[in-house]
């Protein structure tokens, strides 16, 4: 499949928990992450094309802030590698200016460099 993505995706050291702010039930794990959207691996697939109101759990305090909320839309989903999971791919729909400091921030902090 090609890779259409225009920026490149940082994987993350942690699988951050990702949160329904619906339900508060965890959704998935952060797997990588840009300021345009992310990826995440669960244990059920996520319908593609919904659009979820999400939490991301930081793994600490990040510019004065515990947790990231945001709105996504889920663009497509599959089975991982690991058969007992799926990875889902997820755009922004709304992301505040001061959040996308908090994305560049944990990008850089928790990223693997390549």
């Amino acid at each position: 499949m090609e890779d259409r993505r225009g920026i490149k995706r940082r994987h993350l050291i942690y699988y951050l928990r990702v949160f329904d702010r619906k339900t508060m039930q965890v959704i998935g794990h952060l797997v990588d992450i840009t300021a345009a959207g992310l990826m995440l691996i669960s244990e059920s697939a996520i319908q593609p094309n919904v659009t979820f109101d999400l939490r991301l759990d930081l793994p600490r305090d990040i510019l004065a802030k515990v947790h990231l909320d945001f709105r996504a839309q889920s663009l497509w989903s599959k089975p991982d590698v690991n058969p007992d999971f799926y990875v889902t791919g997820f755009k922004f729909l709304n992301v505040e200016p001061g959040d996308v400091e908090v994305i560049s921030h944990l990008i850089d902090e928790f990223g693997f460099r390549d």
